[in-house]
């Protein structure tokens, strides 16, 4: 069993401890998280199962979808206590999305991957019928590697965009599914899409017509392993952005891990936030964005062992929690009432207020 941490933030660097705990009753591994409202939000783990809480954290409910035990949900986005998509990873038919409009009760398999090289990373909606979602590069029928992406207009149908529409990914490139944030898109009728790379390329993919037209631009984020690169991207508008990486297999190492974007993603200025570590998971607020700087807004971040709470240029708030609670942290969804949701393995789940 582990718990939720409810953290109390303090306007200083130093780490913070819990000021309650409530339990999950759930011990899987959990990288995505989504936040409807102050008191509804939903998580999606390992062994096909997820967490949903309707009264702020209190209480997590958690259910297994039928005939999905051997997935691994990497993404959830929800809309209510009752309607949520989840999306799975892995090679082939592994990679599946799924939706409820009951809470849980029902539900309907939507798409099955067919490339046995498919292999989906992050789902993200405008609304509950417009949604989209990227998957790591598979061969063209010109041989040319591109990444896979799928769209939906009416919530239920998904169909892939043509893949000549893509510029050609580059050889050991690919995309993360450790927090369903290398995926981002501006809620509403925005048109703009944007995704992050890692592997041998630490690159970010954007669209300014919802996928009919790509362009894509080089970042200063470390990259050349298979575990470097570019883990999280999140916008606050159409111009300001922060992506988020590092390297997984050795997450205590210094960056370039981070920075920031103010021409919506064509260039990219280094954090001097030092020393940096490795972070799966960047989130603007929602209720407190300064739209007229990107120096003013809050900016949550997700590392293995600590959450950053900052507004940049100024240091962040690095919360910890106890060490001899196990507790770690892959995702973050922003509350739309201000603060921020995590999840992570083994039941793990943080809020900040």
């Amino acid at each position: 069993m582990r718990y939720l941490l409810i953290l109390v933030v303090a306007a200083t660097a130093a780490a913070q401890t819990p000021g309650q705990t409530h339990p999950t009753y759930s011990n899987e591994n959990f990288r995505g998280v989504s936040a409807v409202s102050q008191q509804i939000a939903w998580a999606s783990g390992t062994h096909g199962t997820y967490l949903r809480t309707t009264d702020a954290g209190r209480t997590w409910a958690a259910a297994q979808v039928p005939g999905a035990e051997a997935l691994d949900f990497r993404g959830v986005v929800a809309f209510s206590a009752d309607e949520a998509f989840l999306m799975s990873a892995g090679s082939g038919e592994l990679s599946r999305i799924y939706h409820t409009s009951d809470g849980g009760k029902h539900w309907a398999l939507q798409f099955t991957e067919t490339n046995p090289k498919g292999f989906l990373d992050s789902i993200a909606f405008w609304d509950a019928t417009h949604g989209i979602v990227l998957g790591d590069p598979i061969a063209d029928e010109s041989g040319k590697l591109k990444f896979e992406v799928l769209m939906t207009t009416d919530g239920k149908n998904w169909i892939r965009i043509p893949s000549t529409a893509l510029p050609p990914a580059v050889d050991g490139e690919g995309a993360f599914a450790a927090s369903n944030s290398c995926l981002a898109i501006l809620p509403g009728d925005d048109l703009n899409i944007w995704f992050a790379t890692g592997g041998h390329a630490a690159r970010v993919f954007h669209s300014h017509d919802r996928g009919q037209t790509w362009e894509v631009f080089e970042t200063p984020i470390v990259h050349g392993a298979d575990s470097q690169g570019i883990f999280s991207i999140a916008f606050r508008d159409s111009t300001h952005g922060v992506i988020a990486g590092g390297d997984y297999k050795h997450p205590e190492q210094d960056g370039p891990n981070l920075a920031f974007s103010d021409d919506g993603g064509k260039t990219w200025t280094l954090s001097q936030i030092y020393p940096q570590q490795y972070y799966s998971a960047a989130a603007y607020d929602r209720s407190s964005n300064d739209r007229r700087s990107n120096r003013r807004a809050r900016l949550f971040l997700a590392g293995p062992k600590f959450i950053y709470d900052f507004r940049p240029p100024q240091n962040p708030t690095r919360i910890s929690p106890p060490k001899k609670s196990g507790m770690q942290f892959n995702a973050v969804s922003a509350y739309p009432g201000g603060g921020a949701v995590f999840a992570g393995p083994k039941g793990s789940i943080a809020v900040v207020p």
